[in-house]
């Protein structure tokens, strides 16, 4: 495979040319040449970019990306970074799953306002003490 300029990296990698210079900025990946005033990338690039865009999405910051790298260039990961990241996963999945059926609760409320429904009320509490857990799970439709 020849060298990618970073108009084909960007297209390959579903990535504005910004991103990859920005990224170039932070040390996650560096160009191999340029031709004529275009970066040249190796081939390589779209797997690094592929990890990075993954470790994004898992939440990691660019900086513990950055970290996941040897400095050859290949990746070094912290098992136990991951399973740390999992398990803060884990935690926001129940917590989104308690806020949605406290949405859903909120959306099938008989009450005549939400504000008569205990449980639309405990929900505000729990939003206004800025507490860090989700409200309980909702109990049944107040009729």
């Amino acid at each position: 495979m020849t060298d990618l300029d970073i108009a084909e990296v960007a297209r390959r990698a579903g990535v504005p040319a910004s991103t990859l210079r920005y990224y170039e900025e932070k040390g996650l990946i560096a160009p191999i040449g340029r031709r004529g005033l275009r970066r040249q990338y190796d081939p390589g690039v779209l797997e690094r970019l592929a990890l990075i865009a993954l470790g994004r999405t898992a939440g990691f910051s660019l900086d513990q990306i950055a970290g996941m790298f040897a400095p050859d260039g290949q990746p070094d990961i912290d098992r136990q970074l991951l399973a740390t990241k999992a398990e803060e996963l884990d935690r926001r999945i129940r917590e989104l799953g308690v806020l949605r059926d406290s949405l859903r609760h909120a959306a099938a409320c008989p009450a005549p306002s939400h504000m008569e429904c205990s449980t639309f009320r405990r929900i505000l509490r729990a939003a206004a003490s800025g507490a860090e857990r989700a409200p309980r799970k909702p109990g049944p439709v107040v009729r």
